[in-house]
């Protein structure tokens, strides 16, 4: 699979140094001192007009890493030039502007995959698997929360610009925990929640709080925050026969860690068994390569467009909400 990135900051590097089996082939960046830097470590080639490279012929699939104005209309003219497309999350800023893209890949049949990469963290992946093997039982409700502290300027950076990117942690780190959120619960029905600026002098939010629930009254609890001055991430499945925990994402979320508890029959503590998985991040590599065979087999990804959509419409109705 030869591939193209558009995007070459710090995700497209990330998807350029796991590409397993593709090659990388191509690179465009409205920088392009940046698209001629990560060519150069890979042997592709740096192309000063992203429109030009999403119609090169050897280039089979492209990988959408820029910001979140342009993941959208990126995304259209590669599958409108027949080309797999690889889309970083929120794949847009809104639900709306995915509609064009869900139409053009159906009649290019091509296949559009979301970058959420955090279903292939393999404390997650094997919580999923575990939940669907009933684990813990019915699922009752669901309790996370992801965040960090920012940086010096981070109020002035493009997250913090509407316009370009859509919203703030919510639509930032808040589509992942969504994302989670309906792999193990389904659609959310009710959406509620208040998203707002409470340490950072910016037009976007620095907090979002969620509360979920979907037709067979699951729940979801979720705050996300970029005002978290330790990096968190917790993810929490509670069923009635007991629950799964997965803490930490590696690096400065600290060790990727699942967690079973066993609810026993007299209950009292539970039965305690946890795994963890030290040794990075693997979820880029494992993500492409499971892109690869959706392509190989005319599989749909999941996540594709349609799980975008449903979790920009959770992020548009809790800033709808908000407004109010």
């Amino acid at each position: 699979m030869n591939i193209g990135i558009v995007g070459c900051g710090l995700i497209g590097r990330k998807r350029a140094q796991s590409m397993g089996s593709g090659k990388l082939v191509a690179c465009a960046d409205a920088v392009f001192e940046r698209a001629r830097a990560l060519a150069a470590e890979h042997g592709a080639q740096a192309v000063a007009d992203w429109r030009e490279m999403v119609r090169r012929p050897e280039v089979q699939m492209v990988v959408v890493a820029t910001t979140h104005d342009w993941l959208a209309p990126v995304t259209l003219a590669a599958v409108e030039a027949g080309k797999h497309v690889l889309v970083e999350k929120p794949a847009a800023r809104r639900a709306s502007e995915l509609e064009a893209v869900v139409q053009a890949a159906r009649a290019r049949g091509v296949l559009v995959r979301v970058g959420f990469n955090h279903r292939y963290h393999p404390a997650l992946r094997k919580a999923h698997e575990m939940f669907l093997a009933g684990a813990v039982g019915p699922l009752m409700y669901l309790r996370a929360r992801y965040g960090h502290g920012g940086r010096v300027g981070y109020d002035k950076e493009w997250r913090a610009r509407p316009e370009v990117s859509g919203g703030g942690e919510l639509i930032d780190q808040g589509m992942h925990l969504i994302d989670l959120a309906r792999w193990f619960a389904g659609d959310f029905v009710q959406v509620d929640g208040l998203a707002g600026c409470w340490f950072w002098d910016m037009p976007v939010d620095d907090n979002a709080f969620l509360l979920l629930r979907t037709a067979e009254k699951k729940v979801a609890f979720m705050h996300c925050s970029c005002s978290e001055w330790k990096n968190l991430f917790s993810f929490e499945v509670f069923g009635r026969d007991g629950k799964l925990e997965v803490r930490g994402l590696g690096g400065s979320y600290g060790i990727e860690r699942l967690t079973h508890y066993r609810m026993l029959p007299e209950m009292g503590p539970p039965e305690t068994v946890s795994w963890e998985y030290p040794r990075g991040d693997n979820s880029w590599a494992a993500e492409l390569a499971d892109f690869y065979q959706d392509v190989a087999m005319g599989r749909q990804p999941a996540p594709g467009l349609a799980d975008a959509m449903a979790a920009l419409r959770v992020v548009e109705r809790i800033y709808e909400v908000s407004q109010s």
